[in-house]
């Protein structure tokens, strides 16, 4: 895709827009959003990425457009999964829940805006070196690995590096003022919590980008289809984390699912590295396979989750029926 630098300027600059408008109406109006304005946005920007890919599958051809599909799709997962740390960080700092719009969409705007870095200096280091299709494709099986080995109570979050550069370096206060990153006691400027938070969720979100990126050029060697892919999977997600809080913890084999999507990526970029260096027997896998494990596994996963929720509500329910008997 040879695309003119016009077609990127505007659709950076409707993404931005997007983003301006969100971030405008959050600090209008501060507070923990209700289930049906979730559920309209979610739809909205759902709908707005399935918009785009029609459109792309229109303009660039079906192949193209599969990979977006296939791309937003498994970073709109991944990004699914990653609302669990962020439930973790909120509750680990106490953010008061009319400020956690505004935290969420300013950790989402720095991650977009590291991420854009990453997915330049990727497509730039896939164009010269090939060989980084192995190394990619070993990580996402490793990733694999940790995901389906990782077990439940291991899930926590850990301050990384810049986190504890920032509260170390920084004067900080440890109460919250109002939305406010800064504050002034005694003389002193000092910056407050809701800083803090905001880059645990920004640099939290970046480290996950280091499955996330390798992924997606598994799917697709095109930057503007790996950049767009990614921004759609970032919109919407804070409504999508008041919409699905409960939910979450109905997910118990969303890891799982996602271990699979991983691992598959993982093997098909090792094979298109050896059919690209000329071995007969690797094949190519077609984007519309890709997009078949990936829409068939999440579906599976989702579903599975879902009934073994339910049987053990069901189970739970038997205990306490139980315990009622005995003690009466």
């Amino acid at each position: 895709m040879n695309l003119p630098v016009w077609v990127w300027l505007v659709t950076v600059g409707g993404f931005l827009s997007m983003f301006a408008i969100d971030f405008y109406l959050i600090s209008r109006n501060p507070r923990q959003p209700s289930f049906r304005e979730c559920v309209w946005w979610v739809s909205f920007y759902v709908l707005l990425a399935v918009i785009f890919g029609l459109g792309m599958v229109f303009v660039a051809g079906p192949t193209h457009g599969g990979e977006f599909f296939a791309g937003w799709i498994t970073e709109y997962s991944l990004s699914v999964d990653n609302l669990f740390v962020f439930l973790i960080i909120m509750s680990r700092f106490s953010v008061p829940h009319r400020y956690r719009q505004k935290v969420l969409m300013t950790g989402i705007v720095l991650a977009l805006g590291m991420r854009g870095a990453f997915i330049a200096v990727g497509a730039e280091a896939i164009t010269r070196f090939d060989w980084l299709f192995y190394i990619f494709g070993a990580f996402l099986a490793y990733t694999a690995y940790k995901l389906i080995t990782e077990k439940e109570e291991e899930a926590d979050f850990s301050e990384n590096l810049a986190l504890r550069t920032v509260k170390r370096l920084v004067p900080s206060t440890d109460t919250y003022h109002g939305a406010a990153m800064t504050t002034r006691i005694d003389g002193r400027r000092l910056v407050t919590p809701m800083l803090i938070v905001m880059v645990a969720i920004g640099t939290s979100d970046l480290l996950f980008a280091l499955d996330s990126i390798p992924a997606i050029f598994g799917l697709t060697k095109e930057p503007y289809i790996v950049f767009t892919a990614n921004v759609f999977a970032l919109m919407g997600l804070r409504q999508l984390f008041f919409l699905v809080g409960g939910l979450l913890e109905r997910l118990v084999y969303l890891n799982k699912g996602l271990a699979v999507v991983l691992a598959f990526i993982g093997v098909k970029l090792v094979m298109e590295a050896l059919h690209h260096d000329g071995v007969s027997w690797a094949p190519e896998v077609p984007i519309v396979a890709s997009l078949g494990v990936i829409i068939g596994t999440l579906a599976l996963t989702t579903v599975a989750s879902l009934l073994k929720s339910r049987i053990d509500r069901r189970k739970d329910v038997d205990v306490e029926r139980d315990q009622v008997s005995v003690d009466t």
